[in-house]
């Protein structure tokens, strides 16, 4: 049976940006909520607070021109990505495919990847995938995607040897907002 859910509140986390308090429905800017910066993968906003949204992730990744979203990777979960706006570069499956502003991207489960940016400014991409109880992941090494610093050395499914050092991985962001890169 259906209840009523509550509005979560929004706070201001580390770093300025918004984020939900608790449980609930809640309405955020991408440009004030709170995200992640790192030096080599970019600003990226996932929208969540202290708990991960339990059925599926989405985030706003910006990424500067030669700049990889994540290292190249394949996961059990099937994506989607639309690029809002600039220009990118999809690896998938050892392709290199341009992309820009209007491209819509889906790769089902077990599809190895990475989006790099490209053009002549910083581009933002919308990603989202489905999440299951069990994530796994693989980081294959990529002779492409290694042109662009985003493979591993060696093929690992371990996301801390992968990004072991990595300098400015995800596992150590600064937070920040979109705000002033949108």
């Amino acid at each position: 049976m259906f209840t009523k859910i509550d509005e979560a509140p929004l706070r201001r986390g580390e770093g300025g940006g918004l984020t939900p308090d608790g449980d609930g429905w809640f309405i955020v800017n991408v440009a004030d909520a709170r995200a992640l910066h790192t030096e080599r993968f970019g600003d990226g906003c996932r929208f969540e607070g202290e708990s991960r949204f339990p059925e599926f992730a989405i985030n706003v990744s910006v990424l500067r021109p030669g700049q990889p979203a994540s290292l190249y990777h394949r996961e059990d979960a099937q994506e989607t990505f639309l690029v809002l706006s600039g220009e990118c570069l999809a690896i998938i499956e050892e392709q290199e495919r341009p992309l820009r502003a209007g491209d819509f991207v889906y790769t089902p489960a077990g599809t190895a990847h990475v989006f790099v940016g490209a053009g002549d400014g910083p581009c933002a991409v919308l990603m989202a995938g489905t999440r299951k109880p069990s994530e796994e992941i693989l980081y294959p090494v990529s002779e492409m995607a290694a042109r662009y610093g985003a493979s591993v050395e060696r093929g690992t499914a371990s996301p801390e040897e992968a990004y072991g050092g990595s300098g400015g991985s995800w596992s150590k962001p600064e937070y920040t907002t979109l705000g002033p890169v949108l």
